[in-house]
């Protein structure tokens, strides 16, 4: 998956553009009303979504597998923001706790194993009274039921990524024991749940 994701950027550079998606404006704002000091975005890329919160006053700490991403966002922020280099399956990098984490675009890239640890991974940084909040692929993307089935609701395409499409039962068996409080609909380029947890103790 990192040979995919550096080669990728190697030829597409700022491939989804500047400017933040619809689920980090949703998710700034939430955390904007909530006061979150700092914030983890595993998954960084070359940090699209990481310029709205540090507008609004919030810290942003990254991780992200491609290098060549993290050149470009360095060249955009400069050393100011943190990016762990490595993939998000061999989180934590560190100790530190989280006011809040945002994950966009990238849990429905992995298999239910590494969903299941991601989900776990998070929670376990976010402070108590922290909020994390997840964008999910839904079933009714016009890609559902295409390309080479891996395993249940998970298909290959695009030339080798593996993408698991969520419906509200998957979400709940995933993300329901890390404090589950909100589902809403977000369509961006394709159809998105945004997933909100709370950690309370």
């Amino acid at each position: 998956m990192s040979e995919f994701w550096e080669e990728a950027f190697k030829e597409k550079k700022e491939m989804w553009g500047t400017e933040p998606a619809k689920s980090t404006i949703l998710t700034n704002d939430f955390f904007v009303t909530k006061k979150l000091k700092n914030i983890l975005i595993p998954g960084i890329g070359y940090g699209r979504n990481a310029k709205v919160f540090r507008d609004n006053g919030i810290s942003v700490t990254g991780i992200e597998i491609s290098q060549t991403a993290i050149d470009i966002a360095k060249e955009q922020f400069g050393n100011d923001l943190k990016i762990f280099h490595g993939s998000v399956t061999e989180m934590p990098f560190d100790d530190q706790l989280f006011d809040g984490i945002y994950c966009y675009g990238l849990i429905y890239l992995l298999n239910k194993a590494e969903r299941r640890k991601l989900i776990k991974d998070c929670y376990r940084q976010l402070r108590v009274e922290g909020y994390m909040v997840f964008t999910a692929i839904t079933k009714d993307a016009q890609t559902y039921g295409q390309g080479k089935l891996i395993s249940k609701d998970q298909y290959e395409m695009f030339g080798g990524v593996k993408i698991f499409f969520y419906d509200e039962e998957t979400i709940e068996e995933e993300f329901g024991e890390y404090g589950l409080f909100e589902v809403t609909e977000v369509i961006e380029n394709y159809p998105f749940y945004l997933i909100k947890c709370m950690k309370k103790e």
